[in-house]
């Protein structure tokens, strides 16, 4: 049987739930459905956001040939099946409107490799076929710059909690609140990973309770679902045991993660962020160790960068920690959305022109103020922040 998740998906774009600085009244996702224009982009966005459905949307709406693909699963010959060979008479007929466009959605396409995004690159560009990506990650890290060039992207936010109310009212199934509650916290914005329990605790208990719920995420296929709560729940628990400077139990997590088929950059990007995060200033060098684990696993891959990881968390987990720099930031951020763009002082600012310099711009600025001729001082006591912030203290 067609799995529930696919029986009560969307089939128009006013049937669609969230997104709605994509989809609402004069969004640019709306707006190209609405006047048909054809044009490649990258979904990106949180599992359970909507990627797939609003990729089917589209294609619909522009009357294209849908065609979708795994990146996990699909290699050159998949997209070469897809797109066929093209004559110019083909060109022609797609112009006069006497053939459809065809559409290739590639699911996960950040777990294409630089030599299929290659070969896929020329396809795209010739028009031969409309792409649409869907990825959880960065698409500036994962997709290759000519390809990204020839897409916009449209960022997706996890769902909130009254749009997952939303959506799993469309099953139809009879759920009681408090079992509802749960699962809409659960799922954490995911709508597959909501209707996926539902559907197990359905089909395996023939009800629907706090306890059945509870019972079929516990099932064994669901465990380690890369796009569920075991993949949070895991990566949390991995990061926490590296900040209370514990690597047994960070190498352990990690060790869960690979076995589970994790993807590598993902735990190594998080290892760079934790770098500058949790570790900062008190070893400025554990950012160079995570970028240096990052670029391991990129060159060499599984299962050999898993010692790489290793290495990496273990030597991340038993540095001093401080999150100076991270507290400053974000305070800094704090009064500029507070304060807005408060004038600079003139003391410091770019004097080019003469005019500028008649009013006083860079007046009394030192590159290296001194308190002896021929030898740097330790820097001017007066503070260069704005006016209103003078007193100031982010880096504490």
């Amino acid at each position: 049987m067609e799995p529930l998740a696919s029986r009560i998906r969307p089939k128009k774009l006013d049937e669609f739930v969230g997104q709605e600085h994509l989809t609402g009244k004069g969004k640019p996702l709306r707006v190209a459905i609405e006047k048909r224009e054809l044009f490649s982009f990258i979904l990106w966005g949180p599992p359970g956001s909507g990627k797939t459905t609003l990729a089917r949307i589209y294609a619909n709406a522009v009357g294209a040939e849908f065609h979708e693909l795994s990146a996990v699963e699909a290699g050159k010959e998949d997209i070469k099946k897809v797109i066929g060979v093209r004559s110019a008479t083909s060109y022609q007929l797609q112009a006069t409107g006497l053939t459809k466009p065809k559409v290739l959605f590639v699911d996960e396409i950040h777990r294409f490799n630089k030599a299929q995004q290659d070969f896929l690159l020329p396809f795209v560009e010739r028009g031969d076929v409309t792409l649409i990506g869907a990825t959880t990650e960065n698409p500036s890290f994962e997709i290759i710059s000519p390809l990204l060039s020839r897409a916009r992207v449209f960022v997706l936010n996890e769902h909130t909690e009254k749009e997952m109310e939303k959506i799993i009212a469309r099953t139809k199934l009879k759920i009681p609140k408090t079992a509802k509650d749960w699962l809409v916290q659960m799922a954490q914005g995911d709508a597959r990973q909501a209707i996926t329990t539902l559907e197990t605790a359905q089909a395996l208990y023939g009800k629907i309770t706090l306890d059945t719920l509870k019972e079929a995420i516990q099932s064994k296929h669901l465990r380690y679902d890369k796009k569920g709560e075991e993949h949070f729940n895991t990566i949390s628990a991995f990061i926490k045991s590296m900040r209370a400077s514990q690597p047994d139990a960070a190498l352990y997590y990690l060790a869960r993660m690979v076995e589970a088929g994790e993807d590598p950059l993902f735990i190594a990007r998080r290892m760079v962020v934790f770098a500058s995060e949790d570790i900062g200033l008190a070893v400025p060098t554990a950012l160079v160790v995570g970028n240096a684990v990052f670029r391991a696993c990129e060159t060499i891959g599984y299962p050999e960068c898993a010692i790489n990881l290793a290495h990496g968390v273990a030597y991340l987990a038993t540095c001093k920690k401080s999150r100076a720099s991270y507290d400053a930031y974000f305070a800094a951020v704090a009064d500029v959305k507070e304060h807005g763009t408060l004038p600079v002082p003139l003391k410091i600012r770019n004097a080019p022109t003469k005019l500028m310099k008649d009013l006083k711009y860079g007046k009394g600025y030192e590159m290296y103020p001194s308190t002896k001729l021929g030898t740097l001082g330790t820097g001017d006591k007066e503070s260069y922040l704005p006016e209103k912030l003078k007193k100031k203290k982010y880096l504490k």
